[in-house]
Order: structure tokens, then C-alpha cells, then sequence
């Protein structure tokens, strides 16, 4: 779990300097014409998405409680948001996007709010003290809206001709929850699903209850272990539901629109079997529970590695669902600390992808490297132009941060030897669990691990353009 921020003057007065707190706002109370009290930040300054995330407060859970009606496309919600103060606060900002908010409290008293782009923007009364425990309750009514990327692709509540598609990353969850959209506030979530009879509801986590009455059935999944809000996901529609275990005893949960059942049958078999292979190189698996959800969503055009339930758009192939199922360790429970750092989700995703394919012979690794989509690129192609370890939001989904992140790490592995490069990843799995981490935080793990100075290495894979010729 991420540590939490401790109470106290000497950590608020490193957040005031980070966010641009003057200090007189550290001031001990009573301090004659020095306030005590300052306004949370409206974002954690990551410069891809500069609206995202806030400061002033830690979110320890989300209990999401929604009906929706694919007919009409309308949704009626409560979200109770459970979270810390990290500093003495006047004034906090949710990320939120979605619907009309009818009634906003805070410790069950009403409190004022306004909205301006993403950001809702509440005043507390009474004030919020640093260390104080705090639950602001959020119901909101109306359509969910569809959120797009400066890629051009879409996320956030996607309606489908059954239901919708719920993917978040990076920038769609405030679509229909308020939140601290950024990754490193994680929470544990809590799902109240009320769909329709014959609508399924499928969220993170395990499968608590299943209610029905008056022609609708209520769903409950509960998610215990910490998640990064973009992989939060409620996907709705009529699918075929399975349930069965991994050899180690993990349970899995897998719900495949019908339509799909056949060409996605392949890739769902082999859940169990990528995710015992991934376990014994990436070391224990994260979570309490796995499986995916199978949807057809065409306006959508791609998978995401929802925690515990990788979502597809369209039947997977079997390369597909291990890229996802290996996000479970590298993206879910050790998640970026900027965005710009989006190659450690993809890169070692992708990698995972081919030691799968060669466990099961197929290409090796090495022959994947140097295939003519990846090493055997020419040096002209404008692949070597984006900079591995920063390539822009419009770019973050692109061909460079997965191929040449996964060359990157091949490269590595050539560099330190077997046994120093699988150690390494293991380790860093293992010590970021259910947390962050940084590009910078995994080349020193890399020197430190190996025992060589790697600066030039990882400056011609990651921070330079053009094709790398000696490493």
C-alpha cells in the first residue's frame, strides 16, 4: 500500500513548497494576522495532464452506488468519498467530470461547491484539520460522459448497444465518479451496481452479492486491495459469466459477450496458465482475485488492465490478454509516478508478451527484438524520434513507450545477465507493491542491482532520439 502522508508542520510546510504555499500558511494557531488554514491543491503537477490529481488529502476508500439504464443512457449515483487531511485545509478539489451534482456534504454538512473544468472545488464547514478523518458524499444525476485523448481515442462511460464500457486510463474515471484522479493516491473501491434484469454488472475485485427486485438486479464487487482510479471499472452488458480458480488457488472471474465467445475462447482458457508462468518470474501475484471482461465495444479500439479484470473492446488474441494480465504487476500494483514514466507500464507489459510467446514456442525474445517492428526498424523511420521516457501525452500510447520500452528492457537484460536482469524485476515488483514508481527509481534499482554504472545505457534507450547502436 502507498505510505500514507503523516500530520505534522515539517511534511506540510515540503507539500506548501511543492504546491506553492506561502509560508505563513504553516503558522501555529492563534498566531496573531497568520492564518492556519489553506486551500488543498487543484493538481500533484504532472505536466501531461495539469488538472489532474489534488493535494491536501490522502483517499483511503470509494463506495460507488449507481443505477443505470442502458435504454435511456441515464445514470442516478452516490459516491462516499473516505479520505485523510495532509494539512489544515479551507478548501479541496475532487476530479469529477460526470453528471448534474444535486447535494454535496462533507462529515454530513452540506457544503458549498463550484465546478470549472474538471475540478470540483469544495468548501468544507466546519475546516478540515491536518490528520483529521473526513467523508464528502457526492450524488450527482444525468448521462456519464465519453472523455477523449489527446491521442484521439476515447474512455471514460462508453455506451455500447448493451450497456458500456468502462474504461479510465488515463483521464476517464472522473467521468463518472468524483475522485483524486491520479495515480499515486490509491484507495480501495467498493461497487453498488443496479442495472436492468439481464444486464450484468462487473467491477474490480470479488463478487460480493447479487440482489435481484422489481425488475433489476443490484451487484456488489469490492475491491480490498489499493487501486489507482483509471483502473477502476464497472463494465456493463449481456455476457456469458464463468468462474473457476489458478492452480495456486486464485479465483477467476471472466465475462464474455456472447457474440465474442468463440474467437475469444483461446485467450480466455490461458488466464490461469499466463498468470502461474508470470508468477514465477515476477513473483507472487498481486491481487485476491483475476479474470477479464470481454465486451464488444467497437468505437473503443482497445484493451486496458483494469485491476483484477482486464477489459477488451473486442475478442483478445492470446498475446493480448498476457500483455494485460502482466499490467496486473507492472501498471496495476506498481503504478507510474508521472505519467512521462508510462513506458514502465508498457514496456515491461510487452516484454511479458514475448517471454509468454517463447515459454510456448514461439519466437524468442531475442527474435522479437530483432524483428522489422522493433531493432529492425531503419535507422530513418521516424520510431527512433520519440524519446522512450518521455513521449508526450499524445504519444503515450503509441508504438514507442510498449516496443521500444520492451527493447529497452531486452537490452538490460543482455547488459546485467539473466540472473541479475529477473532478479531486478522481481524485486521491483515486489518492493513497489501496491505503489509507485519512477524512471529514475528503476535505474538506480538497475545500477545498484548489477553493480555497473548504466548511465549511458539508459540514456540511449530512454532519454535520447535515434536508433541506439552501441549500448
Amino acid at each position: 500500500m502507498k505510505p500514507r502522508r503523516a500530520a505534522g508542520t515539517a511534511l506540510a510546510a515540503v507539500l506548501c513548497a511543492l504546491v506553492g504555499v506561502p509560508d505563513h500558511a504553516l503558522a501555529a494557531p492563534g498566531a496573531p494576522g497568520e492564518p492556519r488554514y489553506s486551500p488543498g491543491a487543484a493538481d500533484v503537477g504532472d505536466p501531461y495532464f495539469p488538472d489532474q490529481g489534488n493535494g491536501g488529502y490522502d483517499v483511503r476508500h470509494y463506495d460507488i452506488a449507481f443505477a443505470y439504464d442502458p435504454s435511456t443512457k441515464h445514470m442516478d449515483a452516490t459516491t462516499t468519498v473516505e479520505a485523510v487531511a495532509t494539512q489544515d485545509m479551507d478548501r479541496f478539489d475532487l476530479d469529477f467530470r460526470g453528471p448534474q451534482i444535486t447535494s454535496l456534504t462533507v462529515d454530513g454538512h452540506k457544503a458549498s461547491f463550484e465546478r470549472s473544468g474538471q475540478e470540483l472545488i469544495v468548501t468544507p464547514r466546519p475546516k478540515l484539520k491536518s490528520g483529521k478523518d473526513f467523508t464528502v458524499v457526492v450524488k450527482y444525476a444525468g448521462t456519464p460522459p465519453v472523455v477523449t485523448d489527446p491521442d484521439g481515442s476515447i474512455e471514460g462511460w462508453v455506451p455500447t448497444d448493451d450497456g458500456a464500457f468502462v474504461p479510465g486510463e488515463p483521464q476517464g474515471a472522473p467521468a463518472w465518479f468524483p475522485g483524486d484522479d491520479h495515480p499515486t493516491d490509491k484507495a480501495t473501491f467498493t461497487f453498488h451496481a443496479t442495472v436492468p434484469e439481464g444486464v450484468t454488472a462487473v467491477g474490480n475485485g470479488k463478487l460480493v452479492s447479487k440482489t435481484a427486485a422489481g425488475g433489476h438486479t443490484t451487484f456488489v464487487w469490492d475491491e480490498k486491495e489499493p487501486m489507482a482510479t483509471y483502473l477502476a471499472t464497472v463494465t456493463l452488458g449481456n455476457f456469458t459469466v464463468a468462474q473457476s480458480a489458478t492452480p495456486s488457488g486464485i479465483p477467476v472471474y471472466t465475462a464474455v459477450d456472447p457474440r465474442l465467445a468463440d474467437r475469444s475462447a483461446a485467450a480466455v482458457s490461458k488466464i490461469p496458465d499466463i498468470v502461474e508462468y508470470f508468477s514465477t518470474i515476477f513473483g507472487p501475484y498481486p491481487f485476491s482475485s483475476v479474470g477479464a471482461i470481454v465486451d464488444q465495444a467497437p468505437d473503443v479500439g482497445y484493451a486496458l488492465e483494469s485491476q483484477t479484470k482486464p477489459i477488451f473492446s473486442s475478442a483478445p488474441s492470446v498475446g493480448t490478454m498476457a500483455h494485460e494480465l502482466a499490467h496486473q504487476w507492472y501498471g496495476d500494483s506498481v503504478s507510474v509516478g508521472r505519467w512521462s514514466d508510462i513506458w514502465l507500464n508498457e514496456g515491461f507489459a510487452t516484454y511479458a508478451s514475448w517471454l509468454w510467446t517463447e515459454h510456448t514456442g514461439g519466437a524468442t525474445a531475442q527474435q522479437t527484438f530483432d524483428s522489422a517492428g522493433n531493432y529492425g526498424r531503419a535507422a530513418t523511420s521516424s520510431f527512433w524520434q520519440t524519446v522512450t521516457a518521455d513521449p508526450g501525452p499524445e504519444d503515450m500510447f503509441g508504438n514507442v513507450p510498449y516496443n521500444r520500452g520492451a527493447m529497452t528492457l531486452h537490452a538490460l537484460r543482455g547488459k546485467i545477465g539473466d540472473a541479475v536482469f529477473f532478479k531486478l524485476i522481481k524485486d521491483w515488483a515486489t518492493t513497489h507493491r501496491h505503489g509507485n514508481g519512477r524512471t529514475a527509481d528503476f535505474v538506480a534499482a538497475a545500477q545498484q542491482a548489477s553493480g555497473q554504472d548504466l548511465t549511458r545505457f539508459f540514456d540511449v534507450w530512454l532519454y535520447q532520439k535515434g536508433k541506439p547502436a552501441t549500448w
